[in-house]
């Protein structure tokens, strides 16, 4: 629905209701049409939690809201993408099970039961240039990131997930000998490097390399391809919208565009089609096009639930919470999810030898900008807690860890969050302040211990987890307890399961570490329990870090426009000059701040 759940307003930004219209309007301009999803589909927004939490309350049998919605628009295929999974198998199975279309996983083998299927031949009959119906058999084959079996860590008991490029390189050659003429990669995966290294996560441009695939639908990554401001690299064009040279496309997330692939094809003389021309484009759905009724239809029953379940009430707020200034150490939303975190964890240690160890906590603000948009940030006023609003606070699926650190990994752990932050020059000004292709899902604020940030170092990682200065060293006075941090010194880290995946992000840093707890309970449950707990909640105004002071040096940020409300809270934390300078075209506010 065009409907921001987590301000309780409707929104021209998402929504597959009003993507609907745009998809009605290509379909009626071509007569060869095919529309396909590569993912996600299931997690995401509050509606499919609910709809999740329903089934498992046993207060829901009825159709899941966007098969209901997909089954509407009549889809072709879909693949399965790595949140699909996040509330289970036998879930994603009951879900799936009523679609009237197949979702394909190619590289995702079940251990136990029957799997998904790897790939679908349509058989279409298509209309020619002159007008003769001719048949077509157009293969499409589905891909995910391999890491999904280890993100959801329940999952790699029933099921394990190959090489994205390997699997395809077995699968492709079969599509051809059973029919293909065509082969659609619907690739749950973002646009990386055409050189293939096992288990990529973004594997798209090495995908399309592979021989026999014709075109490439890439996800995951949630960005705009193409796009002129998507980085050119090799065999990357995001003008042309090519990978490797073949049509490729990525449209954004939540329905904010359509990517729309024209092939034009030529049949041979021995009968093969090829594609002899192509033109790509990713659509943005404009705030003027209507919501589908035909698609609303299905839905509303369970789009009303989830309102009325997030109004209920679960607490009370003193001060407000909001991610507007998370990134330059401003946010006590993100401390209230670490008090929530460490409270847990504190119970569920205690009398075991692990309570002996400090404890601490990190999170990361899950909801700051970026590529969602001016109004991607939590914004909670003082007042009424609703579950909405611990719903804007934790938006993934989580599940609680903790495992033992040291004071040298610790360190290591907030080197990877700060090179978020581009390298300043002492004495220059207004230079960006973060890195656009750093996600601030990355950025975890470790709560328990203090430290400051050297922006004239250069970071020690690159967005995609790589080692790129292994002597940089950003982060200075790191303390515990007014007590500089020894690399010796032990702690218990509370954290979440993404984070202990063998193969995230931080994993490299911590892989051999004792696990002091891992649990099945769901970090915002944890939250929700505190709330109610506590009843009353007031986040005294603090910082746990700070830039170090860089005399005649400013750097530049964007936040969202209702940033300008909280410049007076901002004030009480932040020591540093901070100066409004204006808005973006795209609707972001756009600061200054002297270091």
């Amino acid at each position: 629905m065009p409907f921001n759940y987590l301000t309780n307003a409707p929104c021209d930004r998402v929504g597959l209701t009003r993507t609907a219209s745009l998809i009605a309007i290509r379909r009626g301009e071509r007569k060869n049409c095919l529309l396909l999803d590569n993912g996600d589909f299931l997690q995401g927004t509050p509606i499919g939690d609910f709809a999740a939490r329903s089934r498992d309350e046993g207060r829901s049998r009825s159709l899941h809201p966007a098969i209901a919605a997909m089954n509407a628009l009549k889809y072709d295929a879909a693949a399965l993408g790595n949140h699909d999974f996040s509330f289970g198998l036998p879930y994603l199975r009951s879900v799936t099970a009523r679609a009237n279309f197949p979702f394909l996983a190619a590289n995702m083998n079940i251990l136990k039961g029957s799997r998904f299927e790897r790939y679908v031949i349509l058989h279409r009959q298509v209309t020619t240039t002159s007008g003769h119906t001719v048949p077509l058999k157009i293969g499409v084959v589905g891909f995910l990131p391999p890491q999904t079996t280890e993100w959801d860590g329940d999952l790699s008991v029933f099921a394990a997930c190959q090489d994205i490029v390997q699997s395809a390189r077995q699968i492709i050659p079969n599509m051809k000998a059973n029919g293909a003429q065509i082969i659609v990669a619907l690739a749950h995966t973002g646009i990386g490097s055409h050189i293939p290294v096992p288990k990529m996560e973004n594997a798209a441009t090495a995908l399309a390399e592979v021989d026999g695939i014709d075109v490439i639908v890439a996800g995951h990554t949630h960005e705009l391809f193409p796009h002129p401001d998507f980085p050119a690299k090799t065999f990357v064009d995001p003008i042309m919208g090519t990978l490797c040279g073949k049509p490729a496309v990525m449209a954004g997330f939540g329905g904010s565009h359509l990517g729309v692939i024209d092939l034009r094809l030529a049949r041979s003389a021995n009968e093969n089609w090829k594609i002899c021309g192509f033109d790509v484009r990713c659509e943005k759905v404009e705030a003027a096009l209507p919501s589908n009724r035909n698609i609303e239809r299905p839905v509303m029953a369970m789009h009303q639930n989830t309102i009325r379940h997030l109004r209920r009430r679960v607490g009370r707020l003193e001060s407000p919470l909001n991610s507007y200034f998370s990134l330059i150490g401003h946010d006590p939303g993100l401390r209230l999810i670490n008090m929530a975190q460490r409270w847990y964890v504190r119970s569920q240690l205690r009398e075991t030898a692990w309570e002996r160890l400090p404890l601490l906590s990190a999170a990361a603000p899950f909801r700051a900008g970026g590529r969602g948009g001016p109004d991607h940030y939590t914004d909670v006023a003082a007042g009424r807690l609703n579950l909405r609003n611990l719903a804007d606070l934790y938006v993934f699926p989580n599940r609680i860890c903790a495992i033992r650190i040291n004071g040298a990994q610790l360190r290591d752990w907030l080197e990877r969050s700060v090179s978020l932050f581009k390298t300043v020059t002492p004495g220059s000004n207004d230079t960006q302040l973060m890195d656009p292709a750093f996600p601030c899902y990355n950025f975890d604020v470790v709560d328990g211990v203090t430290w400051q940030v050297d922006l004239s170092q250069p970071a020690r990682f690159a967005p995609d987890g790589q080692l790129i200065a292994r002597d940089a060293n950003r982060i200075t006075d790191l303390m515990w307890q007014d007590q500089l941090v020894q690399e010796s010194d032990q702690f218990v880290l509370a954290t979440n399961s993404f984070r202990l995946a063998s193969c995230g992000l931080f994993s490299p840093l911590v892989s051999n570490n004792q696990v002091a707890l891992k649990d099945d309970v769901m970090t915002r449950d944890i939250l929700r329990h505190y709330v109610r707990r506590r009843r009353r909640i007031n986040i005294a105004p603090s910082q746990h870090w700070h830039f170090r002071a860089m005399a005649g040096t400013s750097v530049v940020f964007e936040s969202g426009p209702g940033s300008l409300s909280h410049l007076d809270a901002v004030s009480l934390t932040q020591s540093r000059r901070l100066d409004f300078t204006g808005h973006t075209p795209e609707g972001f506010a756009r600061f200054r701040l002297h270091l």
